[in-house]
């Protein structure tokens, strides 16, 4: 059982930023690839960014260069710097983990409950 706390969302005016962070608890053994994906009203959920365990990062084209995902290994967290955003950044927000629960078990995708982004105009 993995659990993911998310925290940080909010309301920003356009040009703000926000930062996101997931904390992951639970009987956790291994973390693999860790990111953030988002889901606007009337679209469907999308990547925005992910995070490998060698610290690895890709992005979405619609945020590069506005938007870091980083991760605290030791916490066992997940955090996305949002800066210069926009009012079409406006969704809420997912934190997702890939978990093993030994060496023997396979990666699982654990998602957290949403954090909801609203940016103005």
């Amino acid at each position: 059982q993995v659990q993911l706390v998310e925290s940080g969302g909010g309301l920003v005016q356009a040009g703000g930023s926000l930062r996101l962070s997931c904390a992951a608890s639970g009987n956790i053994f291994s973390i693999n690839t860790m990111g953030w994906y988002r889901q606007a009203p009337g679209k469907q959920r999308e990547l925005v960014a992910e995070i490998t365990s060698g610290g690895r990062a890709n992005y979405a084209d619609s945020v590069k260069g506005r938007f870091t995902i980083s991760r605290d290994n030791v916490k066992i967290a997940v955090y996305l710097q949002m800066n210069s955003l926009k009012p079409e950044d406006t969704a809420l927000y997912y934190c997702t983990v890939e978990h093993a629960q030994s060496h023997w078990d396979p990666w699982v995708n654990y998602w957290g409950q949403g954090t909801q982004v609203t940016v103005s105009s």
